[in-house]
């Protein structure tokens, strides 16, 4: 107990300690409270009678906290600073890093990289990236964890599972990806992309998505300049282990292959947080007019859509909307469009997919007539007993076509199967007598039974006379 203590002082468990691990495995940043919204989302909906709110958010957060304190001791993570709201920052160390990966299941090239100051300037970014990540999951408490709770906390948390679901779970996402234009996965050249957020749902509808968080800090055309390396990267090509050359990217996530002639690179969403002076309205239209030769597809007239052969579907909606809707909801703007959607519709082509869908059904429905005039075609060819006139199955009707050479003809092709059989059972019958009836010939003249013409029976005739 003694040494439990010693090694734990804050007296967290290990539960508790795997959370903080696999959160900040993935997310590399992150407070006690978003840790806690993360992996247990419950403790949101407790100690709602505390008093004022910074009480209720330090009661549920303690647990966290303390399991954070705990790695800290043990060298696995470390302060990162303050947010500009005053909470602690906290990070994993390298040694953190690596237990993180192995509690994750993941190879340490897979982990990313840590962001840039991270720890600096109130850590804004890494605080968006975080947000992001928890306004797309969506965490939705456990009731029976909440049960004793005042009445509106168990509302509240009824709400929130009942609410749409999210995407993904916390293991669907990775921060920080490199996105080699040059070099290897693990050492990419100078010049590479770099994304905030990579998310792998394809339960969900969501195969691959990148994603990049902007405080409305930066210019737009460093934004846009991003695209040029998404671009690089996407058209990079590299051989596979079946020795055939693929883009990179599919070397390491697995997306379904598209449909006839359209080939589209992955979707990138830009989520813009209102923390800097520029507006994001403003942001996503100025970012939009300067990626246009990256994004505007081809309008086929004919099918009334776009097609996006060769170009990136790039995605965008602000932190207040994707908290507000879920990304299920009507919160993100694909360039091009001129309205909002879900993601899933956001980042796909549904016109597309409905004119596909037109085209397969009126091809299957074609199929469907031709198959029915041949069917009838093929019906006033079927061949009808002489005897009976009934038509002939289709087993009999192979049985007597005449054009497979390589089967044995049949005694009575114009017969149907029952016909035939009574045919060949009136021939069988017939032959049989003619065989009994040749049978019992033979036999009576063997026994000379028989009269012929020209013979006297024995004991008649002239011999007789003298015997007499």
């Amino acid at each position: 107990m003694t040494g439990k203590r010693k090694a734990n002082e804050a007296k967290s468990t290990n539960d508790l300690r795997g959370d903080v691990l696999r959160v900040l495995g993935v997310l590399k940043v992150a407070t006690a409270d978003q840790i806690q919204r993360l992996s247990s989302p419950h403790l949101t909906y407790r100690h709602t009678l505390k008093t004022p709110a910074s009480a209720r958010k330090e009661a549920r957060n303690a647990a966290h906290r303390g399991a954070a304190n705990d790695l800290r001791r043990h060298g696995l993570s470390v302060d990162g600073g303050r947010t500009r709201g005053g909470e602690e920052v906290r990070l994993l160390t390298k040694e953190g890093l690596a237990v993180a990966a192995i509690d994750l299941d993941r190879e340490p090239e897979e982990m990313g990289g840590m962001p840039k100051g991270a720890g600096r300037s109130g850590a804004s970014h890494p605080m968006t990236v975080t947000e992001t990540v928890i306004a797309l999951i969506r965490p939705k408490p456990d009731l029976d964890l909440v049960a004793r709770e005042p009445a509106e906390a168990v509302a509240a948390a009824r709400a929130a599972v009942d609410a749409p679901d999210g995407i993904g779970s916390l293991t669907s996402y990775a921060t920080e990806v490199a996105l080699p234009v040059k070099g290897t996965w693990k050492n990419p050249a100078i010049g590479s992309a770099r994304a905030d957020i990579v998310v792998t749902a394809p339960d969900d509808g969501v195969p691959l998505l990148f994603i990049e968080a902007d405080n409305c800090t930066e210019e737009p055309r460093l934004i846009a300049a991003k695209f040029d390396k998404y671009l690089r990267f996407f058209q990079r090509t590299e051989k596979d282990t079946d020795g055939r050359d693929k883009p990179m990217w599919r070397t390491r996530w697995t997306t379904p292959e598209w449909e006839d002639y359209e080939r589209v690179h992955p979707p990138v969403l830009l989520v813009f947080s209102q923390v800097g002076k520029r507006p994001a309205k403003s942001q996503m239209a100025k970012v939009a007019g300067l990626t246009r030769s990256h994004w505007q597809g081809t309008w086929h007239r004919d099918g009334g859509y776009h097609s996006y052969d060769k170009c990136i579907p790039v995605v965008a909606t602000t932190l207040e909307l994707l908290r507000e809707h879920g990304p299920a909801g009507p919160a993100f703007w694909r360039f091009g469009r001129d309205h909002h959607e879900p993601l899933r519709d956001a980042i796909g082509n549904p016109r597309r997919d409905a004119a596909l869908a037109r085209r397969r059904a009126q091809a299957r429905e074609e199929q469907r007539r031709h198959e029915t005039r041949e069917a009838a075609a093929r019906e006033a060819r079927r061949p009808v007993c002489t005897d009976c006139g009934r038509k002939f199955t289709d087993e009999r009707w192979a049985a007597v076509d005449v054009r497979d050479w390589s089967q044995s003809r049949e005694p009575h092709p114009q017969l149907c199967e029952d016909c035939q059989s009574r045919a060949m059972a009136a021939q069988w019958q017939a032959e049989a007598d003619k065989r009994e009836h040749q049978e019992q010939e033979a036999e009576n003249r063997q026994r000379g039974q028989v009269d012929e013409p020209g013979l006297q029976k024995p004991g008649g005739g002239w011999l007789s006379r003298f015997r007499s």
